[in-house]
């Protein structure tokens, strides 16, 4: 077939690419080579946009085994454990096919954490959706929540923790962000290098069909229009053949018979042959006709291509072929040697005997273009919001009209539909600030939690890549967790937009200064650009997936009140900031201006030392302060309990609208019983943290001075009512 200018841009490939194409070849590509090139070279499988920024990210510390470059990031927990995790998303797909995109995103996340040798823990996910009100966004919820549910029930891996937004800027471009924790001895973790010559290339698992073919390559474009014809690049997913899969990689890995293993996701069998033989600077050689098939008369380029769900490649010592063999027959899944590793740092294709292709491996892997894109800082407006003219509003109906909205009403809807108790070892369930996994058989366990906030970002990157970072550090730090390392998944519009790359560019060094400063490196992720439609690009959304050890299982927390005539106090000084906030967004409809400032010193102490007091057992329950304010955090501590707060507003108060629902950071709420507050307020005076004595918890009700009271009860009906109406 000719190479036609309407084909190289089918592929995705730009015209001064497909020149360096041939240049590395030295001569024009075939349609199964440009197809290879498509691949590897487009912005999912290559971040050509993004790897000069993500390289000055803090990668290492002395907890970390594994950083970003491997299927997924590890981390050592002590007694020889290893967590491996790691965060990806499934936008694209997940909107042209919601059930089978979401689906798909969470078997491919499990992939990357098991064929390194971990059994999955616990399944956690950011989801974002347009406005309710957007003739799509009902039949989108209700795909993405069952694929995410229907894949992990299936498996068997809880799904604990995450999030749910809603915002107009997703009306055509959803967000589905899959995260996946794993447990793994520290001597039995695998990696995706391929060592040795003349070693066998082996398939293994589900057959390979024509779904997903492209399946990188659209999720590497902008939509337009035609979305809907789409649809054939969206895989399928069989959770009950990835049980299978993962069973039987865990125990051909009790014993030394595999050298390397590597998921079949983006980019199918191209991306996981390239990337083992060019980290290993080896060659490889494929038999195509080798290659398990579903469907009939699949070509070389078809099967190169297909992102069929539930396969991997394993490399395997030499002599261990039977044995291997054995194991996946009796899981009932396919076993064919396809390949063998050569010397002549080359991937080549045949069928039939026949060279169908054959490309250097460096053309693919270390010569894949990297663009240093033109950015520009984002402008930050001088918009001040004028709270002089807006209407008045009383505290409680404020409080009523949010904890009714979309946003913030409970998620129950949502997480019911998740398995959260399955493998039992799930200590605590979504709803608080992180969820907590013991770790099987042992004390000890991890808390793991996802956050985003996309109109911080918007408004000023910087500072909305710190804040995002210190949400997810305050989250692991409020159920006595000590933050230990984050992935993430960065999600933007079009990077060839200046103003774009700008916001990609300004928050990934807020993210870096967080990471720096807290000791909380990043150990894995996945950059989703082009997340727009007809040139509409979305408000970047960088996702984080934060992992935490508790030490002790009985030093955890979480954030209901316990008991009646407890003291409440605030840790963290208030100043009132409501520009970008939630108050100001569900009240009037503004969201405007500059997003509260951090101060990093303040976060890192403020939480260190309620991690302090937590570990002293000197509190009842710990609440960050996030979104919606002082209030909003109270009204969460309260609903689904027995007892609500008496506040008592600061002296001189000269706005209360500004104290309790500003979204100043750094913040915690911490209900303590009366014999330990001398103790408690001795060690934050010690450390010189601020705080404040707001007031004590109290039956039935939620209160505030005289400006209002209303039964917990009441309250917790308003916060449930949302999705059943909806």
């Amino acid at each position: 077939m000719k190479i036609t200018n309407q084909l190289i841009e089918k592929h995705g490939l730009k015209p001064e690419e497909y020149s360096t194409i041939k240049k590395l070849l030295k001569r024009e590509p075939n349609l199964l080579e440009l197809g290879i090139f498509s691949a590897m070279w487009n912005e999912h499988c290559s971040y050509k946009s993004s790897r000069k920024h993500l390289k000055n990210l803090p990668t290492k510390g002395k907890k970390v085994i594994q950083g970003p470059g491997e299927n997924a990031g590890v981390i050592d927990i002590g007694d020889d454990d290893a967590i491996i995790f790691k965060i990806e998303s499934h936008n694209h797909p997940s909107y042209i096919e919601p059930y089978q995109g979401a689906a798909t995103g969470v078997g491919g996340i499990l992939r990357d954490v098991f064929t390194m040798g971990a059994r999955p823990i616990a399944l956690l996910n950011s989801i974002h959706f347009g406005s309710p009100s957007h003739f799509k966004t009902k039949s989108l919820l209700n795909g993405v929540v069952s694929g995410i549910g229907g894949y992990g029930n299936c498996i068997g891996i809880p799904t604990v923790a995450g999030e749910t937004k809603f915002n107009s800027t997703y009306n055509e471009n959803i967000l589905v962000n899959a995260m996946a924790v794993g447990h793994a001895k520290k001597d039995k973790i695998f990696y995706s290098k391929a060592k040795g010559l003349n070693k066998s290339v082996v398939y293994v698992g589900s057959k390979t069909g024509r779904d997903g073919i492209h399946g990188a390559s659209m999720a590497s474009a902008e939509f337009d229009e035609n979305s809907e014809d789409k649809k054939p690049t969206v895989q399928v997913g069989d959770p009950f053949t990835e049980k299978l899969l993962m069973e039987a990689c865990l125990e051909l890995m009790k014993d030394k018979s595999i050298i390397s293993i590597q998921d079949m996701g983006a980019a199918g069998l191209t991306s996981s042959s390239v990337e083992m033989a060019s980290k290993g600077e080896l060659g490889i050689e494929l038999h195509l006709d080798k290659v398990p098939c579903r469907e009939e008369n699949m070509t070389p380029y078809e099967m190169m291509l297909s992102e069929s769900q539930e396969r991997m490649l394993i490399i395997l010592e030499d002599g261990k072929e039977k044995h291997a063999n054995e194991i996946f027959k009796k899981w009932d899944l396919d076993f064919v040697v396809i390949g063998r590793t050569t010397n002549t740092n080359k991937l080549t294709l045949k069928y039939n005997n026949k060279i169908e292709g054959e490309i250097p491996l460096d053309a693919l892997a270390s010569k894949a273009p990297i663009y240093d894109r033109k950015w520009v800082k984002k402008k930050l407006t001088k918009n001040k919001v004028d709270f002089k003219k807006l209407k008045k509003v009383k505290i409680e109906d404020a409080l009523i009209k949010i904890l009714s909205s979309a946003n913030h009403s409970d998620k129950n809807w949502i997480t019911s539909q998740y398995d959260q108790m399955v493998m039992c070892d799930t200590a605590q369930k979504s709803g608080a600030d992180a969820a907590i996994i013991r770790i099987h058989n042992k004390e000890k366990a991890i808390a793991v939690t996802v956050d985003s906030s996309s109109n911080y970002c918007k408004a000023h990157p910087l500072t909305g890549g710190k804040q995002i970072v210190c949400e997810n550090w305050r989250n692991l730090i409020s159920v006595g967790a000590k933050p230990i390392a984050i992935t993430n998944c960065l999600n933007f519009g079009n990077p060839e937009n200046p103003k774009i790359m700008g916001e990609f560019a300004e928050c990934l060094i807020g993210i870096k200064e967080s990471c720096e400063f807290l000791n909380f490196p990043v150990v894995s992720g996945n950059v989703s650009f082009y997340n727009g439609t007809n040139k509409k690009n979305i408000s970047p959304t960088p996702v984080i997936g934060g992992v935490g050890l508790i030490q002790k299982l009985k030093k955890t927390m979480d954030h209901k009140f316990k008991k009646d005539d407890s003291i409440i106090i605030v840790i963290g000084k208030t100043f009132g900031h409501l520009e970008q906030s939630v108050f100001l967004e569900e009240i009037y409809s503004i969201l405007d201006g500059q997003p509260p400032e951090i101060n990093l010193i303040n976060e890192k102490n403020n939480g260190e030392n309620v991690l302090e007091i937590i570990n002293k057992n000197l509190v009842n329950a710990v609440h960050d302060i996030s979104t919606g304010g002082l209030l909003v955090a109270l009204a969460e501590m309260s609903m689904g309990t027995n007892y609500g707060v008496k506040i008592n507003k600061p002296k001189n108060l000269t706005n209360s609208l500004k104290y309790f629902f500003g979204e100043d950071q750094g913040r915690y709420i911490l209900e303590i019983d009366k014999e330990n507050f001398e103790k408690v307020e001795k060690i934050l005076k010690n450390n010189n943290i601020f705080y404040e004595n707001i007031g004590s918890t109290q039956k039935d009700y939620f209160e505030i001075d005289k400006e209002m009271r209303i039964d917990i009860k009441e309250l917790y009906k308003i916060n449930n009512q949302w999705y059943n109406n909806y």
